[in-house]
């Protein structure tokens, strides 16, 4: 890694193989996960991310994982992740928008086994967005794989305002069921403006 390389700490990504957004690309990409056997560059539970040296990192990528602890654990998890990032820095956070699951169900009746649409991995229904892909679940045994809190993309600012970050974008996918957020440590600056394509006047 050069001096200058931006660096992202990708927290419960589960492997590499798993594409992060384009961004980032030529970034040192440092794959952060609880299990060891997917090859992860940091074995850590995301909960003790104040154990790791900090002010590492330009940027923290959590793709689908903050769903994956209790309401109370949240705050530990993006404390970590303050404690890890520059001054700087950014998260960039994506969760299922429960507010957008829950108008579909709504507008077509759905039960909670009824299928919403087909993933690379198969079908996923009602059921894998609230509480985790089963079939993951029962083929792994693993319960670091279920749902223990949700989020809409209201709650989902809420709770990083809580947790001390200074400006936080919201956006949502209601197609994809998919609510993200780009949450600064202090104020964005221009080329995380542009880098991110964000909706601010540069000044």
């Amino acid at each position: 890694m050069s001096p200058m390389q931006r660096r992202v700490l990708n927290v419960g990504g589960g492997t590499k193989t798993i594409p992060i957004p384009a961004h980032y690309a030529g970034w040192d990409h440092v794959l952060l996960d609880i299990d060891p056997s997917r090859g992860p560059d940091v074995v850590c539970d995301a909960r003790a991310l104040t154990a790791l040296p900090a002010a590492q990192y330009d940027a923290v990528y959590c793709s689908h994982n903050l769903e994956h602890y209790y309401p109370h654990d949240a705050p530990k998890v993006l404390a970590g992740f303050l404690h890890v990032l520059k001054d700087d820095g950014f998260a960039e956070i994506r969760v299922p928008d429960l507010h957008a699951l829950m108008r579909r169900v709504v507008q077509r009746n759905l039960e909670m086994n009824d299928v919403l649409y087909q993933s690379g991995v198969g079908p996923i229904t009602v059921q894998d967005v609230i509480y985790g892909y089963g079939k993951e679940i029962a083929e792994s045994g693993q319960d670091f794989y279920a749902h223990k809190t949700g989020f809409t993309p209201r709650t989902l600012g809420l709770t990083l305002e809580r947790a001390g970050f200074g400006a936080i974008l919201l956006f949502t996918d209601a197609d994809n069921f998919e609510a993200r957020a780009v949450a600064f440590k202090s104020r964005p600056s221009r080329e995380y403006v542009r880098l991110l394509d964000l909706p601010i006047q540069e000044r």
